[in-house]
């Protein structure tokens, strides 16, 4: 399921804290002191120090999170753990983004740093050489061959040359430290003032560079790649932001205090060199020498940034589409330590058209920064809530909690939503992805993430207990011989060890007192015999007798007041004059779903063993039905088998044939992981097709259908099946938050030729 591993883990304290290192140190200070430098003067330092405390809360929140739920996806793990798959999906569409721009900004510095390094030595070098249309096209293929170097190793690499570029900005601090004490006094004075912008300057300082701060979080991002990593996950975020800050803080302060040739103002020194500025500065207090070693420092640290960007967005791709937040075959991996080569490639892709579309390291910059600020105010949110519902994890854990967590979110908003304003242009970027996210999910991703997310809760109890759900199933009961086999089908849609099920006898009430304390009576009895039978089953059950005129408004009443997840009725003939409408305006006014068996006196639901699921065009009741399935193949002690059944016209083509196998064969993967069979066959009477198979089975699930108003309804083909078939019949209606999900996928996936079944 999505929870599991990406890969082996093979990372330890030194690869982990190397991701971190290689995404911080350098590749951010190099490409944005000039931006920064600009937006706030010598107190640039300033602007990097607060968003360092900033990063190291955060990182703090990150620590928990991720050494309590070790697994690859980083802030996308997170959010599904804790929200809806509907929040979590957006939630990775940001993070995601927030990488890929990452590493647009780290492609394009890098073929900053390279042109401009020859143009240093090719002193003839025309003009164009440094333009905009190079820039992007050497950035472009930078990218490339950084996908191509990942796809064929494992992990982010780039060892050497984070040691190389940490020493040499060592070397370079302690140069900038000798020469500013040959001339301390002066050089001191470049100091003030400190802001000459003011504080609205030192906030769109912070605005523009905090993407230097970003690392620690692709270390979460690779969480299922590291060994021990309850131990070593805080240790490596810590760290690496650790040596970033020592890096940057002085290099910035030696910049605007020694940096600086004599007579010339900062101002005017940063104008001239705005992409070059800590490599002139360096000419300055160290010679030629130390413009070199940062022009190579720079193209190593843009390198090193790249790919551990690209490294790590690849991995919160693989896990969505694990998740089918995003498409299936993004998770297809390659090579023996399962490298995600799809995933690599889309991620590029995307990188490089983000290159091209911005094409500058200050709106790159703006807009990842932006971005990244939203993504970590929403982990900080995540943190209280996942220690709110679930506090005995023994992962590291973040003092000062909620307070710490909380000033952090509020401290991350507050950086955005000033960013926002600052710089429209970042937030018109930020909005434009949330806006395609928001279509990408309604029309591609829904349906099948629903289903798989729904299978998850069934294999992992602890999921909805982070999410703070402990869902309710409603079952109505008259007798007290059917109330055994009534609560363990309920039992098998609540998800164990957090569901519920509540069993309902509704007293009819007349004007009578001495009938209806004998109806009390006879209820409390049955109840009594009910929940004792469903308890022997090992069911979590709770029981609840009333008094109604009509038993069914009651039953509204009360599935209305618990809030239930679903409710299942057993009735004996669907037939009846009067049943049909009532459930359909049963399953109209529910909260949750409705589900309606209909089963012969001797039917049990613990021997089930085959179930026979036709399937037509719509995925609406497919979430419901994961719930069922996986219910049953985690309470019966047999194995379960489950036929898919699939019924196209008597004249389809060949190749309609084989798409519908495939498509519903990596449904039914999704669906369950029970023994699967899909049978596409040819035939004109769909009826003829499920009935002539439903004698072979213990259960058949089918499910109603809508009207154009979103009504639940029983169909023709659905009343035909009932009224023909013998044997045990489970109609599922799924609850009315799917009803715009299956309209907007239905637009999506239909067929070229307008067939009315969905392409999953």
């Amino acid at each position: 399921m999505s929870d599991a591993p990406t890969s082996q883990r093979t990372l330890g304290l030194f690869g982990a804290t190397n991701i971190g290192v290689g995404a911080i140190v350098g590749g951010g200070i190099l490409a944005l002191a000039g931006a920064a430098f600009q937006a706030t003067g010598p107190g640039a330092m300033l602007a990097f120090g607060l968003n360092g405390l900033i990063a190291i809360v955060t990182a703090l929140s990150f620590a928990e999170l991720s050494s309590a739920y070790p697994q690859s996806g980083g802030t996308y793990l997170f959010a599904k753990r804790v929200l809806a798959v509907g929040a979590a999906f957006y939630v990775g569409w940001v993070v995601w983004f927030a990488s890929i721009l990452a590493a647009a900004l780290y492609a394009i510095g890098f073929a900053t740093f390279l042109l401009d390094a020859v143009a240093a030595v090719w002193t003839g070098a025309p003009a164009w050489l440094r333009g905009q249309l190079v820039v992007s096209l050497v950035a472009v293929g930078t990218v490339g061959l950084c996908v191509q170097r990942l796809a064929k190793s494992a992990g982010a690499g780039g060892n050497w040359i984070n040691i190389v570029k940490v020493a040499v900005f060592a070397a370079l601090i302690a140069g900038g430290v000798w020469a500013w004490g040959r001339d301390a006094p002066p050089a001191a004075a470049r100091l003030d003032p400190l802001l000459p912008m003011g504080l609205g300057g030192l906030a769109a300082a912070m605005g523009y560079t905090f993407i230097a701060l970003q690392g620690f979080d692709l270390v979460a991002a690779v969480a299922g790649e590291v060994k021990q990593p309850r131990r070593v996950l805080p240790a490596a975020m810590l760290l690496s932001l650790a040596i970033g800050l020592l890096v940057y803080l002085p290099m910035l302060l030696l910049v605007a205090v020694a940096g600086v040739p004599a007579g010339v103002e900062l101002d005017a020194f940063v104008a001239t060199n705005p992409n070059t500025i800590v490599a002139r500065a360096a000419e300055v207090f160290v010679g030629p020498v130390g413009f070199w070693l940062v022009m190579v420092a720079g193209v190593l640290s843009m390198l090193s940034a790249l790919v551990a960007n690209l490294f790590a967005a690849s991995r919160i791709a693989q896990v969505m589409a694990r998740d089918r937040t995003l498409p299936a075959w993004v998770d297809r991996s390659a090579g023996k330590d399962g490298d995600p080569t799809k995933a690599l490639w889309l991620t590029g892709g995307i990188a490089a058209v983000a290159v091209a579309a911005m094409g500058d390291v200050g709106n790159a910059g703006a807009a990842s920064s932006l971005i990244f600020l939203v993504s970590f105010a929403l982990v900080h949110g995540i943190c209280i809530l996942a220690r709110q519902r679930r506090s005995d994890h023994d992962g590291f854990r973040v003092p000062l909690w909620p307070w710490l967590p909380a000033l952090g979110g509020l401290a991350c908003s507050g950086l955005a939503a000033f960013q926002g304003a600052a710089v429209p242009a970042a937030g018109g970027v930020a909005a434009a992805w949330l806006i395609a996210g928001f279509f990408a999910w309604i029309l591609f991703f829904e349906g099948r993430a629903r289903i798989v997310d729904a299978a998850s809760e069934l294999a992992d109890p602890d999921l909805l207990a982070l999410r703070g759900r402990s869902p309710l199933v409603l079952v109505p009961i008259a007798n007290p011989s059917n109330a055994s086999p009534m609560a363990f089908l309920g039992a098998c849609i609540a998800p164990p060890g957090v569901g519920r099920v509540l069993l309902l006898h509704a007293v009819p009430l007349r004007d009578d007192p001495e009938h209806d304390d004998a109806a009390i009576a006879v209820a409390t009895d049955v109840l009594g015999q009910a929940m004792r039978a469903a308890m022997r089953r090992g069911v979590r059950v709770e029981g609840l007798a009333t008094l109604a005129v009509d038993p069914w408004l009651e039953l509204e009443r009360v599935a209305r007041a618990r809030d239930c997840a679903s409710v299942l009725l057993g009735l004996k003939d669907l037939a009846t004059p009067g049943v049909k409408e009532r459930l359909q305006r049963l399953a109209t006014r529910l909260p949750g779903d409705l589900c309606v068996l209909r089963a012969p006196p001797e039917w049990r639901a613990r021997d089930v063993r085959r179930v026979l699921v036709p399937v037509g065009g719509r995925l609406v009741h497919n979430a419901l039905r994961a719930r069922l399935l996986g219910g049953l193949l985690h309470r019966l002690d047999h194995p379960l088998e489950v036929t898919y059944l699939f019924v196209l016209p008597e004249h389809a083509p060949d190749a309609d044939v084989g798409r519908a196998e495939r498509q519903w064969r990596a449904l039914a993967r999704d669906e369950t992981s029970a023994n699967t069979r899909v049978e596409v066959v040819r035939g004109d009477d769909v009826v003829a097709a499920i009935t002539g198979r439903a004698a072979e089975c213990d259960l058949l699930l089918l499910g109603l259908g809508r009207s154009r108003d979103g009504r639940h309804v029983f169909g023709a083909v659905v009343e035909q099946v009932v009224a023909e078939v013998d044997g045990a019949i489970l109609l599922m209606g799924q609850s009315p938050g799917a009803r715009f999900a299956e309209a907007t996928a239905r637009i999506a996936h239909a067929t070229p030729g307008g067939a009315p079944w969905r392409v999953v």
